[in-house]
Order: structure tokens, then C-alpha cells, then sequence
């Protein structure tokens, strides 16, 4: 296969680049930082705050359906063996650990709101298991970004690798990818902003 041959084939599959999917990852992972940096504020004035909490809430259904995605990917793409994303490793130990509780933890803190938006005050243990899985998700999650966060500037770097920006190949496509799970998110919070109604919101 000819070098020429080798840089089409890389350029028609820029999802099975390993710098491409850490790129999407990184972006996802810092519009979810603001996000529930967000989130985390409305809690210091909940009841007054408590429509913004719901909105953002679940505008943010879109953008960690997306990491779980990407992330998953990787792994996938690495315990399957493809070339490229062997020769790239795994994370480190403790991240490879922490990844699954990440996930677990995102969408059971996520996956309870909906349930409370959706079933409102009153008996249960939904408002219960949700403070749970914050306290849960907030300990994994600080680990996570003090993990990440010095890394972060240069994964939003597309062309980190070389003098320009083919060292990540479809860059187009993964910040589509991203604006479609904005606007999903953002189409998901509108049809459900009136529930917080039912909590005097």
C-alpha cells in the first residue's frame, strides 16, 4: 500500500483516528465541566434556582451520552485490538479502574433527576438515591478532572501532533458531533423545562 493509498484511508475513517476520538472526548469533557460547574451552582440557592437546575440537568443528557460514546469506543477499539489504538496504551491503572464508575456514577445522578423531574415531590426514595449518587459521582469526579484538567488544553489541540491539523483527521465531524448532542440536549431540556413546575419551580 502506497503512502498515498495509506493517507486516503486515514482521511475517509477520521472516527478510527485515536488522536480524532481523544480530541472528541477532550471537547465533550470540557463542555460538561462548565456544565455542571453550572449545575453545582444552582445548588447553593436551589429553590430559587431550581428551574435552571432542571434545565441544565437535562441539556446535559446530550453531551455525557456523547463521552460515554467516545470513551467507550476506545476501549472497545483497544481491547479488540486495532493497531492504532494499541499502539497509543491504555490509560493509566487508576483511570482505567475509575472510567466504569464514572459512568455508572453520571448516569445514575442523571438518570435519578429524570426520575424525580418526571414523578415530582412526594413518597419515594428517588430524592434519597439522587443525593447518593452526587455524593457517589461528585468523589469519582473530582478525581477524574484533577486527573484530566492539566492535560486538557493540549487534548483541545487538534494538530498537537504535527505542524498542522492532519494529525487529527475530521475535525468537521467531531465538532458536528458535538453541536448535534448540544442541540439534542438542548431540544430535551425545552420539551421538559414545565416539570419543574411541579416542584414551585
Amino acid at each position: 500500500m502506497t503512502a498515498r493509498s495509506v493517507a486516503q484511508h486515514r482521511r475517509s475513517r477520521p472516527a478510527a483516528s485515536p488522536e480524532g476520538n481523544e480530541h472528541l472526548t477532550a471537547m465533550t469533557g470540557a463542555v460538561l465541566l462548565v456544565g455542571f460547574a453550572i449545575e453545582g451552582l444552582t445548588i447553593l440557592q436551589l429553590h430559587r434556582l431550581l428551574w435552571l437546575h432542571f434545565v441544565v440537568g437535562f441539556l446535559l443528557l446530550g453531551p455525557v451520552t456523547l463521552k460515554i460514546c467516545s470513551t467507550l469506543y476506545r476501549f472497545a477499539r483497544y481491547y479488540t485490538r486495532s493497531q492504532p489504538y494499541v499502539r497509543r496504551g491504555p490509560p493509566a491503572p487508576l483511570l482505567r479502574v475509575l472510567g466504569p464508575l464514572v459512568v455508572l456514577t453520571s448516569l445514575a445522578v442523571l438518570g435519578t433527576g429524570v426520575i424525580l423531574a418526571y414523578v415530582g415531590p412526594g413518597p419515594g426514595n428517588w430524592l434519597f438515591l439522587h443525593k447518593v449518587s452526587f455524593v457517589l459521582w461528585f468523589g469519582v469526579m473530582t478525581i477524574h478532572v484533577c486527573a484530566y484538567a492539566p492535560r486538557l488544553p493540549r487534548l483541545l489541540r487538534p494538530g498537537r501532533r504535527s505542524a498542522g491539523p492532519a494529525a487529527a483527521p475530521g475535525g468537521a465531524a467531531r465538532y458536528l458531533a458535538l453541536a448535534a448532542a448540544l442541540a439534542a440536549g438542548v431540544l430535551v431540556a425545552a420539551v421538559t423545562m414545565h416539570l419543574s413546575g411541579q416542584w414551585g419551580a
